[in-house]
This record gives structure tokens, C-alpha cells and sequence, in this order.
């Protein structure tokens, strides 16, 4: 019993410390513009349907900003999944695109913002779409396309990456032991190969969600976005709000952990079998 109580607390341990050193350094330095007190961030929370700085509420903008992020996601997944299979599926392809992707790999995708905004201007998933002015028109405006394509590129590159990686690493022995009792190459490809690469077609995913998630406050730093966690980190800073700074700095921590602990849940469910299969 005491072990097990142990290990339960054993999470809340480093968090609780921090907090106390917050409390003790923001008591210390006695003002809120550098360093607010624990419960001055805490009252954000407490007060989170209020209308702060005249952005909104906290949920609003953490909606909004999962909005943006899942467009961005969404449309990364669409283009590295098949990319990444098809790359580790086969030689010629993984030669055409691999020193391609490479070479945009560590750019960040911050360093992105002035060509995209060039690019892509201000023009939103509502313009695109050409959608008649009313409340549909209101919302998606708020979404620009560059903002999409920032959060898009950084996801991007953690799911090639792990895609090709899984399907390239396939045990051999699989594939022929299927060859040679009659399997079609349909058949090994998506009865054996697609699901022996599943796990780190998951665990790219994963990745690449916390990368397009950490992308947010840079991508809505671009002109046209009146809403978001990040605009409000941005504009909570030019007004010397830091305890909204960090309020929204807790925001992206918490969302994001409770993201990745889905995908965590879905790899810890479902391909448990990997870790014993090693």
C-alpha cells in the first residue's frame, strides 16, 4: 500500500516544488509586471469566463486555438502519411525525396513566418472557400493560411520522418514468410506492412501534434488574428499582463499534455505488443 502511494504521488512531486519556488521568488521580487504571485494566475482560472484584455475568455481562445492547430495538423497528416509510406515502401521514392526533406528539416518553423505571410497575405479558410459574409464568414476568417501552413510545416516533418522510419524497419522475415504462402504484394502491404509500422506511425503523430501544438504561439503572432492563446500571450505581454502570459503559458502545457496523453492511451491500448515483441 505505501508503495503504491508512493508511486501515485511520485508525478505531483517536481510540480509541487515549483510552485512553491514561484510562490517564495514572486513574494521576493514583489512585482506582478516580472513575476506574478501563484494566486494572482490562479484567479485567471478562477474568473476564466471573463472577458480579458477584450479577447475573450480562456476557453474561447484555447477553441479557437485548437481550431487553428487541428487545420494545421490535419493537413501535415494528410501529405507526410502517404509520403512517408511510400518512402519507406520503396528505394526509388525514399532517393527522390529523402535529401528533399532533408534539407527544409531543420529549418524551424518560425523562421518560415515573413514567406508565408508573403505568400499567403491575410487570406483566410473563409476566403478560400469564397463563403458568403455572415457568422460562418466571421469565424473561419479569424483562421489565415499562413497560420495553418506554419502549423502544418511543423508537424510535418516529425510524421515523415517516423512513417518512413517504421515502414523502412519492417522485419524482413514478415514480408517473405508472406510471400512464400501466396500473399498478394496488396495483401503484405496492407495486412502486414501498414500494421507492423503502425506504433511508430503513431508515435510520429504524437510527435508531430506536440510540434504543431508548440507552433501555435508563433503562427498566430501573424497579422489577422484577433483571438487564440497565443495573441493573447502576445498581446498580454505589450500591456504587461504576466499573469496572463503565464495563464495562457499553463493553457498550451495543459492542452497539449492532455493531447499527447490520448495519443499515449491509443499506443499503450492498442500496440502494446511492440515493447514485448523486442
Amino acid at each position: 500500500m505505501r508503495k503504491t502511494l508512493t508511486m501515485l504521488m511520485l508525478p505531483f512531486i517536481m510540480p509541487a516544488l515549483l510552485l512553491l519556488v514561484w510562490q517564495l521568488s514572486a513574494r521576493q521580487v514583489q512585482n506582478a509586471a516580472i513575476l506574478p504571485t501563484l494566486d494572482g494566475v490562479m484567479g485567471n482560472f478562477i474568473h476564466a469566463t471573463d472577458n480579458f484584455i477584450g479577447l475573450g475568455s480562456i476557453p474561447r481562445n484555447i477553441g479557437v486555438s485548437l481550431v487553428r492547430v487541428l487545420c494545421g495538423y490535419t493537413a501535415g497528416v494528410l501529405i507526410a502519411v502517404p509520403l512517408g509510406v511510400l518512402m519507406g515502401y520503396s528505394k526509388v521514392a525514399r532517393k527522390l525525396f529523402e535529401t528533399f526533406t532533408n534539407l527544409f528539416k531543420p529549418i524551424p518553423p518560425l523562421a518560415w513566418q515573413p514567406l508565408a505571410l508573403a505568400i499567403f497575405g491575410v487570406s483566410s479558410i473563409a476566403s478560400c472557400f469564397d463563403m458568403p459574409f455572415g457568422q460562418q464568414y466571421v469565424f473561419w476568417g479569424n483562421f489565415k493560411i499562413a497560420m495553418v501552413f506554419l502549423i502544418g510545416l511543423g508537424s510535418f516533418f516529425p510524421i515523415v520522418a517516423s512513417v518512413t522510419f517504421g515502414v523502412q524497419n519492417v522485419r524482413q522475415t514478415l514480408i517473405d514468410s508472406a510471400r512464400v504462402l501466396g500473399a498478394s504484394e496488396k495483401d503484405i502491404f496492407f495486412k502486414i506492412l501498414i500494421p507492423a509500422a503502425a506504433p511508430s506511425i503513431i508515435n510520429g503523430l504524437r510527435m508531430g501534434l506536440a510540434i504543431g501544438w508548440a507552433c501555435l504561439v508563433g503562427a498566430e503572432m501573424l497579422p489577422g488574428s484577433l483571438a487564440g492563446v497565443g495573441y493573447l500571450i502576445t498581446h498580454a505581454y505589450e500591456l504587461a499582463r504576466t499573469d496572463l502570459v503565464i495563464t495562457g503559458m499553463i493553457c498550451i502545457g495543459l492542452v497539449g499534455a492532455l493531447m499527447d496523453s490520448i495519443f499515449k492511451f491509443i499506443a499503450n491500448r492498442y500496440f502494446s505488443w511492440e515493447s514485448r515483441a523486442r
